[in-house]
This record gives structure tokens, C-alpha cells and sequence, in this order.
């Protein structure tokens, strides 16, 4: 039997298109506003791969994080270490000019540094200057025993306690750092060596009396 000859058989269709229904005597909605379509439903293989994409994405964040904290601080220690032994280098270079500068020193003070041999003095000094070396000491100063080398002993009046009153050879430092203490003759207050012999001597005299 050939189709046209089924759909003959069958009849015509008929769609029921009245707006309102004949039994319930209820406004119909169309068709497309009751049915809405809806979106493809996603897979959950396809949110599970998702979910394990962004942690990867996380832990690779997290490690270059590290990485760069890691370098960073790599950086600063490299630093440092280029910063102390420059400065190390340095120190070492200007300990082997200090018997240069003395000896510049005494010249210039017994008018010896003049002509050519000035002008290469001033530029030593100046050099070693540029770089951060310092000369301390003057007479006058209160002694510290942190910088200074006391060579040489006395006592004098009109000074309150111990006083650098010579400085026999000028200290050097670089910033903080003391390259060589300077050396110095030492004055304390007259009569503190008396005061202290007064005070020590009653209790040298109590052993004689409790002796009779």
C-alpha cells in the first residue's frame, strides 16, 4: 500500500488550536510561552574537567608566587654578599695605605711634603677620602677606650675626667668601622689617685687595732 493511500485511510488531522479549552473553560497558553525551550544541560564530565583546571591553574599561580619570593630574596642575599666583600676589599686595600698616610703626615708636619711629592700626597689622600676613609683623635677629646689606644699616662688640672691630651698617631675608620684605634696620651684629674688612697686607707687600719 502505497502512502498516499495510508494518509487516506487514516483521515485528516486536526489540531486543536481554540484559545479557550471546551471542558475547563480556560485561556489557553500558547504553545511556545508554556513549553519553554531549554539550553543544552551541561555534561558533568565536562564540570568535573572545569573544576580540575581551575585547582592546576591555582597551584601553578602559587608556585610562580613562590618562585618569585624565591628569586627575590635570592637577589638581596647576592647583594649583601657583593656589598660585604666590596667593602672588605676596600678596608683591606686602605690598612696597606695607613703607613703611607703616616708617613705623608709627619712630612706635611715638618714641611718636608712640597713640590711633586705634595701633589702625589694630596691625591692619596684625597683617593682614600673618595672612598670613605676618615681620620679621628684630637686633643681634647674624652677618652674611649673603643677608639682609642692609650700609649702614655699622667695627670693634669682643669679637666673634669680621663682626657686624650696628646695624640701620638691619628686613628682611621670607615663609616662605623674603626680601621685602627688612635694613639693617645691620657690625662685623669689631679688628686683622684689621692681621694682613692684616703678612702682605702681606714680600712687598712682596722686590721692594726683589732690586732692590739
Amino acid at each position: 500500500m502505497s502512502d498516499e493511500q495510508e494518509r487516506e485511510q487514516q483521515g485528516p488531522t486536526v489540531r486543536d488550536r481554540r484559545r479557550i479549552d471546551p471542558e475547563t473553560f480556560q485561556v489557553r497558553e500558547p504553545q511556545s510561552a508554556a513549553a519553554p525551550a531549554e539550553g543544552p544541560a551541561t555534561p558533568v564530565g565536562e564540570s568535573e574537567q572545569v573544576t580540575e583546571l581551575q585547582a592546576a591553574l591555582a597551584e601553578r599561580t602559587a608556585d610562580l608566587q613562590r618562585l618569585q619570593a624565591e628569586y627575590v630574596n635570592y637577589k638581596r642575599r647576592v647583594d649583601r654578599d657583593r656589598d660585604v666583600a666590596r667593602k672588605s676589599a676596600l678596608e683591606g686595600l686602605v690598612k696597606e695605605l695607613l703607613p703611607v698616610l703616616d708617613d705623608l703626615r709627619s712630612a706635611r708636619e715638618h714641611g718636608e711634603l712640597t713640590g711633586a711629592f705634595k701633589a702625589v700626597g694630596d691625591e692619596v689622600e684625597r683617593v682614600t677620602a673618595k672612598h670613605g676613609l676618615e681620620t679621628f683623635g684630637t686633643k681634647g677629646d674624652p677618652f674611649d677606650p673603643h677608639i682609642h689606644d692609650a700609649l702614655m699616662h699622667a695627670h693634669a688640672e682643669g679637666i673634669s675626667g680621663p682626657t686624650c691630651v696628646e695624640i701620638l698617631q691619628p686613628g682611621y675608620r670607615i663609616g662605623e668601622r674603626v680601621l685602627r684605634p688612635a694613639r693617645v696620651a691620657v690625662a685623669e684629674p689631679s688628686g683622684a689617685p689621692e681621694a682613692a688612697a684616703d678612702a682605702s686607707t681606714p680600712g687598712e687600719a682596722e686590721p692594726d687595732v683589732a690586732a692590739e
